[in-house]
């Protein structure tokens, strides 16, 4: 099963799911891969969080439902997840500017978001840079790491770095990596979980360093213990094109190991990569 179609199957359960309880943990596991790098996958290539994708398919669905039938409003704001008549309501007027109620009138105009379809896009205008490294040797990174709810990630991460900065953790871990270098992969170092399969509501997102002096007090180790990456420069522009150009057309597959994200000292070009653990395709 190609990744195109583990995306689609992952799609084709939302849209079977419309009318229940979604658990972003079942959408990750029909598409064989961790529930927070589907949730980066599907923003990274739509634009649109899963959770507004799928708020945006039910209304659409209680849209054309509320002008095919004599159903009760309350009735269709049940079937769709909402709690009440008002929260609906709010909700359906955000999307389609008008009261649920109102949409029976004739001549009146609402919008239909369409279910989202992955396909592989060849695009010529814009190359993507990468390159392919082989460690030899195990990574040891020194940190501490800090829950995050996995439904949050995107905006805690940033967060939580912006703190390090200000209390003073981030220059510790620059002035353990840069004082001597010993490799490429000197740098800021965010790792996601311990292993790409993170499936719980929380992860430990881990901030460190490649360090093999004497671990700091309130510190811990993690071992990474994988040779190839595919590295790529720049890594928000990396993200978003991961997934949907590079993956699909390349020779490789997301290896069961966290993607690390490399903050680079002051004067190093690129500023910042993404590195990617890869293995070839079979």
């Amino acid at each position: 099963m190609d990744w195109l179609e583990r995306m689609n199957n992952a799609l084709e359960y939302i849209e079977k799911n419309l009318e229940s309880d979604i658990n972003y943990r079942n959408i990750a596991q029909v598409a064989y891969c961790s529930e927070f790098h589907f949730s980066r996958i599907f923003s990274s290539i739509s634009g649109i969080s899963l959770s507004e994708y799928i708020r945006r398919r039910r209304l659409t669905v209680a849209a054309f439902e509320i002008q095919n039938s004599d159903a009760r409003i309350i009735d269709v704001a049940m079937k769709y997840g909402y709690g009440s008549a008002d929260s609906f309501s709010r909700a359906f007027q955000k999307i389609h500017g008008i009261k649920p109620s109102d949409a029976r009138n004739n001549g009146v105009q609402l919008k239909a978001f369409p279910k989202i379809s992955f396909q592989i896009s060849i695009k010529g205008d814009s190359e993507m840079e990468y390159r392919i490294e082989n460690l030899d040797f195990d990574l040891k990174v020194v940190g501490k790491g800090q829950l995050v709810k996995t439904s949050r990630a995107f905006k805690t991460i940033p967060t939580l770095w912006n703190s390090a900065k200000k209390d003073g953790y981030m220059q510790n871990l620059i002035d353990m990596s840069w004082e001597e270098p010993k490799c490429i992969l000197e740098s800021l170092l965010g790792v996601c979980g311990k292993e790409a399969a993170i499936m719980d509501e929380e992860f430990n997102y881990f901030m460190g360093v490649r360090y093999n002096g004497e671990i700091p007090n309130g510190m811990e180790t993690l071992t990474i213990t994988h040779r190839t990456w595919a590295v790529f420069p720049n890594i928000v522009e990396a993200w978003k094109r991961l997934y949907s150009e590079w993956v699909p057309t390349s020779k490789y597959e997301l290896a069961d190991i966290p993607c690390i994200e490399c903050y680079y000292p002051p004067k190093h070009k690129p500023r910042h990569e993404l590195w990617v653990p890869v293995v070839p395709k079979i």
